[in-house]
């Protein structure tokens, strides 16, 4: 595995691939991997002949500078979990060669991005947007895999490929879960083990109102209901539990079309999300 920290380097290596016609895959990250992000290279593993992991830690989505500075960084034992996977290329890319001295350009993806977790993190997806496409850019790759765990997130990337005609196809890939439903994310490790215990409540209320809901039950009266158990069993807030269209999250009323629970909710000093489908 190559690790890469310039973007012209990355362009004489992937130049190199296309030479011979190989297929490339790139899983961006922010560091920090654990299971699910594995996931995700194994499955660009079986999308591609070439497989670029980035980690950057985008300054521009993140709301909080305490937690921008508080991100881990976990370069070598990043790499570390990497090896078994036969990854070609590790971009880490020093903050230079994504934004530049006099970098003035900022995306953004209207539409999907005002409300759930856009209304949580006003500028968030801006960043992510902004990011995204550098790399893209930057990687040239021909498909990139995105995590279902931030569905909000992969279908903006989606919908950013798609309209800005980057010929990168976006990859959903199942979210990956601890044995006790907990959606696996960086921020696991920050919760006490306390907090640890009561954090599967929140997917498994998930559940309960999602079975509620596919056997007709009034999806308000249901949401309620799972917000009042969730805080129940010891989480400080429910930012959203909300029912969406899967395509373009506006306000599902029933089932007539594929539909998505969507839920933010604070546990502790910690943030957890989560998404099923419907």
């Amino acid at each position: 595995m190559k690790i890469v920290r310039s973007k012209d380097d990355l362009r004489t290596l992937r130049r190199s691939w296309i030479f011979k016609g190989e297929r490339v895959a790139v899983v961006p990250t922010m560091g920090a991997l654990h299971a699910g992000h594995l996931s995700l290279v194994e499955e660009a593993r079986a999308q591609a002949d070439r497989v670029i992991v980035t980690i950057f830690v985008n300054p521009k989505q993140f709301n909080n500078p305490d937690d921008l500075d508080g991100y881990p960084r976990t370069e070598d034992e990043d790499a570390a979990k990497l090896a078994p996977y036969d990854v070609d290329a590790l971009y880490v890319p020093t903050p230079d060669q994504i934004y530049p001295e006099g970098f003035a350009t900022n995306v953004r993806v209207s539409g999907l991005t005002e409300d759930l977790e856009g209304a949580h993190r006003p500028g968030h997806f801006d960043g992510v947007a902004t990011v995204v496409s550098k790399l893209f850019l930057q990687t040239r790759a021909d498909v990139a895999c995105f995590g279902e765990k931030d569905y909000q997130q992969m279908l903006l990337v989606r919908r950013l490929s798609q309209d800005l005609d980057i010929e990168t196809e976006v990859v959903g890939c199942p979210t990956v879960r601890e044995e006790d439903g907990l959606a696996m994310s960086s921020r696991n490790v920050r919760l006490t083990p306390e907090e640890r215990a009561i954090a599967p409540a929140l997917k498994a209320e998930m559940d309960r109102a999602a079975t509620a809901i596919r056997r007709g039950a009034e999806p308000r009266v249901v949401l309620d209901s799972a917000k009042a158990q969730i805080e129940r069993a010891g989480y400080r807030e429910v930012e959203y539990l909300e029912l969406r269209d899967a395509e373009t999250l506006a306000p599902a009323q029933n089932l007539d079309q594929p539909a998505r629970l969507l839920a933010a909710a604070v546990l502790g000093d910690v943030r957890l999300i989560d998404n099923i489908p419907v």
